[in-house]
């Protein structure tokens, strides 16, 4: 099965597009044997620039199509004691890899930064370094609770990948051209599962999610291809009966045997002068062109990161440099990834003057390792309530500690090569981080919220000037009193705990003129403010009004679901399946005057808060002033008319047409049994007219089923996909099309026979006069 000079260029049809394929390769190249392999393992184990344990080898092994290649760019020589393998310098750290081709199948996911700050159902696991005799290991431990996690994260990888991006038509057309970057890792799960070692890939994600799109064939969804690959990666294996081979062997095996049946399908559909297309298929996407990171040397003069951290670090270095520069990441996962490496940076640097233990519980919590429910045992004080907020405050208190805050800053300036960074920049950073456990219960105002943080978020400015310390309490109301007599760790408790409540739950938004004209109940506020300066202004000590109702609102937080008040009344109802009423949850208007500072109407009902409201008790002078101004102007700002909606506006917000909403075209069907005679027409139309009503209906089902779990949807990966929608609508727009013109048609027979009717009955009663 050698390789063989490539076929002219053929022409393909795929999902209604021609593409040219110019390069298939006559025949696949051929399977490697376990002597090859051994080479590899051999040559490894002896190269004194590498160190990886022998599962970690085997996997490399296993991946390579050409072993033999591999093993001679890992053979020590006299003139290169290191091989000839390629080296790359990064900031603390040399990396050293080997340059081959790879079988698809034997190629993971790694975790996708362009998704990894999007609300996903599965979580990305836990990622530890590996030492190998105290030495730095270019393996990584991806810990899962379960194999079916790990199947999920792979599934959930791909096919999110593969909707915001895809490059099926490329590689069809000339395979995979640039390498993609990997290294060895070891999967681990929390049950007791045996681990399985691979390799993954951590820069070319998309180019590896696509050739599983092309191989998946055309027609094709996404979805299709991320079950495809997940069955091969991961498929079936039976359980372990004793004398069985380790886990990560059989499912080897398993991945070695879908190549063959590969092999078998492209031999097959290559029987004459040109492949078919599944041939092609199999030829353009069976193997990859890879770099595989084999070795880490440390500087002595970089960062003294730990030896588990070292490899890690220098990966995302590297992938920085090309994500954060040029093919950028959006911002919210530019900002994990800055602030991690930068906090983990000034860990390993000794930086700040914290307890190194102290910072790794930090960073446990920054990272989502360590949960809420742990941080009475982390601080060791059972007086933390192990709440979600409470994480919040204590990762605010750390992260903008004076001690921590210029070294991560600098940190963070450093990996991302500017030469500034405002509060606002560093505000940024942080909101990925802090919404990490509601990101997905507020997917509806996560973006929102996070442009309220990168607008200063609660990062006031005489917090940041400030020591302080959080106080615990069960009642954030009992912290308003010490906050008016000037405790200041009373009075930051509650701008960092109010504050988030009010931007996570959008009752505090970033600083934009249109708030201005605004009404007050659709997000209208009485003056400009950053958000980091309304915050400021609710925690002063001489401001009452402020301090409860940052009180309140941390009191009433729940990360679980949005308060009524959260968004406007037309958006609340717009959502399916949403019962407003029934949602107790809202956070409310502060009424001095009354005992509980809970204002409440002729009714007796709490009146919720609005941003006005907010933004109105941070300063009241100010605001004063501000309605004096537009009281003289000659066109004062209504606090609260009814919207002006354009019409345009108005088609928007209304429900979609029901008949825009039945999807699926009607099945054809035959008749129920063979019959020499045809059956009548009138019959068979019967048939076909109880088919498409029951498809429609099917249609219809299908879709409410969709509606509802979309209320439950973690926001990412989409429900519907462009590629979903648009055949959808397609097919539902001809049918309604062909529905409506008989339905025209009948009305109008309808009418005629009833005008005939009529004029019957008038000639009937003439004649009988």
């Amino acid at each position: 099965m050698n390789s063989s000079t490539p076929s002219p260029a053929i022409s393909v049809n795929w999902e209604g597009e021609t593409i040219i394929v110019s390069n298939v390769e006559r025949n696949l190249p051929a399977l490697s044997t376990g002597d090859d392999r051994g080479e590899v393992v051999a040559a490894g184990a002896s190269n004194p620039m590498t160190s990886l344990p022998v599962d970690a080898w085997h996997a490399v092994a296993r991946a390579m199509v050409t072993p033999a290649a591999v093993a001679a760019q890992l053979r020590q020589s006299k003139n290169a004691p290191g091989g000839l393998l390629q080296e790359e310098h990064v900031e603390g750290a040399t990396l050293r890899s080997v340059l081959s081709r790879a079988w698809l199948l034997e190629l993971f996911p790694g975790i996708q930064p362009r998704t990894g700050m999007e609300v996903m159902e599965t979580s990305d696991p836990r990622v530890e370094g590996v030492t190998e005799s105290g030495h730095p290991s270019t393996l990584l431990r991806y810990t899962y609770k379960t194999l079916e996690d790990l199947k999920s994260h792979v599934w959930q990888t791909i096919q999110s990948t593969l909707i915001l991006n895809n490059y099926t038509p490329s590689i069809l057309s000339r395979k995979v051209t640039r390498a993609l970057i990997a290294h060895p890792v070891e999967f681990a799960f929390e049950d007791g599962t045996e681990s399985i070692y691979a390799l993954v890939v951590r820069d070319g994600i998309t180019r590896l999610a696509s050739a599983w799109k092309v191989l998946a064939g055309p027609g094709m969804s996404v979805d299709d291809a991320a079950t495809a690959a997940v069955n091969a990666l991961l498929g079936t294996v039976p359980v372990k009966k004793a004398g069985d081979k380790p886990l990560t062997q059989r499912m080897a095996a398993s991945r070695e045997a879908r190549r063959r049946t590969l092999a078998t399908e492209f031999a097959n559909d290559w029987v004459g002068v040109q492949p078919g297309v599944r041939a092609i298929q199999v030829a353009q996407t069976c193997a990859v062109p890879v770099q595989v990171t084999v070795g880490v040397q440390r500087h002595m003069s970089g960062p003294a990161l730990a030896a588990e951290d070292l490899f890690d670090d220098a990966m995302r270095s590297i992938l920085a440099s090309v994500h954060l520069e040029f093919k950028e990441w959006d911002s919210f996962a530019q900002n994990v990834e800055v602030a991690t490496r930068a906090l983990k940076r000034v860990i390993q640097l000794g930086l700040g003057g914290w307890d190194k233990d102290d910072l790794q519980v930090v960073y446990g919590l920054a990272v989502g390792r360590t949960p809420a429910e742990d941080l009475p045992k982390e601080y060791g004080n059972n007086e933390i309530p192990g709440t979600d907020l409470w994480r919040a405050v204590y990762l605010v208190h750390a992260l903008t500690h004076q001690g921590l805050y210029e070294p991560l800053k600098e940190q963070s300036k450093a990996i991302k090569g500017e030469r500034r960074m405002s509060e606002k920049g560093f505000g940024g950073l942080l909101a990925p981080i802090v919404d990490l456990p509601w990101r997905s219960a507020k997917r509806d105002v996560i973006k929102q919220a996070r442009n309220a943080w990168a607008n200063g978020g609660v990062l006031a400015k005489d917090l940041l000037a400030s020591v302080w310390e959080p106080v615990p309490t069960t009642d954030f109301t009992t912290l308003v009193e010490p906050a008016r007599q000037g405790d200041v760790n009373a009075r930051f408790t509650l701008a960092v705990a109010g504050g988030t409540a009010l931007i996570a739950d959008k009752l505090l938004t970033r600083n934009v003129g249109s708030a201005l004209m605004a009404p007050k109940d659709k997000g209208g506020v009485p003056f400009r403010a950053d958000v980091n300066d309304v915050v400021g202004g609710l925690a002063q000590a001489d401001n009452e009004l402020g301090l409860w109702t940052l009180a309140l609102a941390a009191q009433r937080f729940e990360a679980v679901r949005l308060p009524q008040n959260s968004a406007t009344t037309r958006q609340l109802t717009r959502k399916q399946g949403t019962a407003v009423e029934s949602n107790d949850y809202v956070h409310v208007l502060v009424d001095l005057q009354a005992s509980d500072r809970v204002a409440r109407d002729v009714a007796g009902k709490p009146i919720p808060l609005t941003q006005w409201d907010v933004v109105w008790a941070s300063d009241e002078p100010r605001a004063n002033s501000e309605m004096a101004r537009r009281a003289r102007s000659s066109s004062p700002v209504p606090l609260s008319p009814a919207p002006a909606i354009s019409s345009q506006q108005s088609a928007a917000d209304e429900p979609g047409n029901e008949e825009n909403s039945e999807e699926g075209p009607s099945a054809e069907v035959g008749t129920a049994a063979e019959s020499s005679a045809p059956r009548p027409l009138a019959q068979r139309a019967a048939d076909e007219r109880r088919v498409l009503k029951e498809s429609l209906g099917d249609a219809r089902h299908a879709l409410d089923e969709l509606i509802k779990l979309e209320s439950e949807h973690t926001g990412w990966p989409p429900l519907f996909t462009l590629d979903d929608l648009k055949p959808m609508h397609a097919v539902a727009q001809d049918i309604k099309h062909e529905l409506y013109q008989r339905l025209k048609a009948a009305e109008e027979r309808q009418s005629q026979e009833d005008e005939a009717a009529l004029e019957e009955e008038a000639n009937d009663g003439n004649e009988d006069s």
